[in-house]
Formats: structure tokens, C-alpha cells, sequence
């Protein structure tokens, strides 16, 4: 299967601190891709780093033949990225709707003043944002809570209108940012398997970080691990169970005699 993705030799400097050093990562089209790693390891740097919100130092990083060095966040999201933040991001005092269709706005066509003067164009593109907008909500499970507030959602629904407007973009990649941080049991086990079914319905292709073992180990099909910033592991959820250096990296030395890393003996700080 093709690499939507490939990073190169990928490196980020904030001064005297190397955050990403030499990373060389790929993710095929279509698969569901973990990064794991403790905290400070460079994950979120990384995603950033995807997304333009950072400019890397070294290296290149390449979606679907194009290189992202040197581009824009809004350019990039236009070419086919989209993300979803540890801390929700949401438009708090803006609707439901509202919310999804401002994740629609990288590929409207209307022009700025296309409202003010009530171009006939322009309200036939408004007219078919909201019907999709409402299609996308009742997609994520929230059918029906389009008028609502986004603050009043509950947690485990914001979480979810967030997706939905990432999703409003059209992308090919979804950049997942600790989904389910600060759910419940019962809401991480449907976040986990409302993303299998994202990629699974719609084909897109999603790199998660995730702090939930189980979450990690129960969704990914290839699983990248970093400690300070460098690549320690690869491989399959089983493969880095049982890594001494992922083990060492969590549990520390001396951990790295234990047989597996599992859920019970690590819960990834946030």
C-alpha cells in the first residue's frame, strides 16, 4: 500500500533543544497509525510540524507527492490535512452548525462580500454547506444538537463536533490529538470505536496520539514510538509490547527485563 505521508530526516529546534531529531516516519493511505512516546518525547511537536503550525529545521515532510516544507497552515489543511487539539478548540459560543461549517471555509468558493450583497451563487453554496454540516452531525452522533451551544455539549460530544469539523474540510488525513483524554470508560470505548469506523466508512487515513494503552493498543495497526525527540521503536501493537526499549522508556531502567508493556503498567502522562 502507498505512503500518504513520508518525513525525512525530520528535525525541530527550539534553540539548544532538539524537540524532533533526524524522524524518519511514513503512514500507507487508508491505515489507523499510533504515536506513542513519554511525556516530552515530541509527539504534539511533531504534529505540528505536519501541519505547518511549526517550520521544521531539517528534513522534509511529503503528502501525496507534495512537500509540506515551508507551507502555510491554511494551505496545508487545503491540500487535505486536518487536526483535532488536546485541549478542544471548539468555537464555545457558536452552534453546533456553526462550528462545522467554519471547518468548511478552506474549500467554499463564494467570494467575501458573496453574503453581503446576497449573490444568488453564494446562497446555493450556503444552502448545500448546512445540509452536508447536518449530515456530518448526524454521522458523529449528534443529530438533532445542531442549534446547541458547543459549551454546552457535553465533554464526550465536543470531543466529537470537533472531529465533525475537522471532517468538514474533506481531508485525507485526520491528525487525532489525544481523542479520548479526559472521557470515561464508556466514552473512550465509543470514541474508539467511532475513529475505527471513520477510517472504515470513509477511507480516511488517521494518525493518532493517544495517552489510553488500550485505546493505542486496541486500534493501531503500526505504532511509532519517541523518547527526546528520536524514534526508539516501530512495529505492530504486539511488536512494541514487547520492545525493552519502549519498556525502558516508560518504566524506566531496569523495567527492561519485564516480558510486555501492558495497559496496566503505564498510563502515558497528557
Amino acid at each position: 500500500m502507498a505512503n500518504i505521508l513520508e518525513a525525512t530526516n525530520v528535525t525541530k529546534r527550539f534553540g539548544g533543544l532538539v524537540a524532533v531529531n533526524r524522524l524518519d516516519f511514513a503512514i500507507p493511505e487508508g491505515g489507523i497509525v499510533s504515536i506513542i512516546g513519554p511525556n516530552g518525547a515530541g509527539k504534539t511537536t511533531f504534529f505540528n510540524c505536519i501541519t505547518g503550525f511549526y517550520q521544521i529545521d531539517d528534513g522534509d515532510i511529503v503528502f501525496n507527492g507534495t512537500s509540506l516544507k515551508g507551507r502555510s497552515p491554511d494551505k496545508i489543511t487545503r491540500l487535505g490535512i486536518a487536526r483535532t487539539y488536546q485541549n478542544i478548540r471548539l468555537f464555545a459560543y457558536m452552534s453546533a452548525i456553526e462550528n462545522i461549517l467554519a471547518g468548511m471555509e478552506p474549500r467554499l468558493n463564494s467570494p467575501w462580500f458573496g453574503p453581503v450583497l446576497g449573490l444568488p451563487g453564494t446562497r446555493a453554496e450556503e444552502e448545500k454547506a448546512v445540509e452536508e454540516a447536518r449530515q456530518l452531525l448526524r454521522f458523529v452522533g449528534l443529530r438533532g444538537k445542531g442549534d446547541s451551544l458547543a459549551r454546552n455539549l457535553p465533554y464526550g460530544d465536543q470531543r466529537r463536533l470537533e472531529i465533525a469539523r475537522a471532517l468538514a474540510g474533506n481531508p485525507r488525513l485526520l491528525l487525532l490529538d489525544e481523542p479520548t483524554a479526559g472521557m470515561n470508560p464508556r466514552e473512550t470505548a465509543e470514541t474508539t470505536e467511532f475513529i475505527r469506523n471513520l477510517r472504515d466508512e470513509i477511507g480516511i487515513t488517521i494518525l493518532l496520539i493517544e495517552h489510553d494503552m488500550r485505546v493505542v493498543m486496541g486500534i493501531s495497526e503500526d505504532i511509532t514510538v519517541l523518547d527526546y525527540g528520536e524514534k526508539i521503536a516501530q512495529g505492530t501493537p504486539v511488536e512494541i509490547q514487547g520492545n525493552p526499549r519502549v519498556i525502558e522508556a516508560y518504566l524506566g531502567r531496569g523495567a527492561a527485563g519485564a516480558a510486555h508493556l501492558t495497559v496496566e503498567s503505564v498510563e502515558e502522562p497528557a
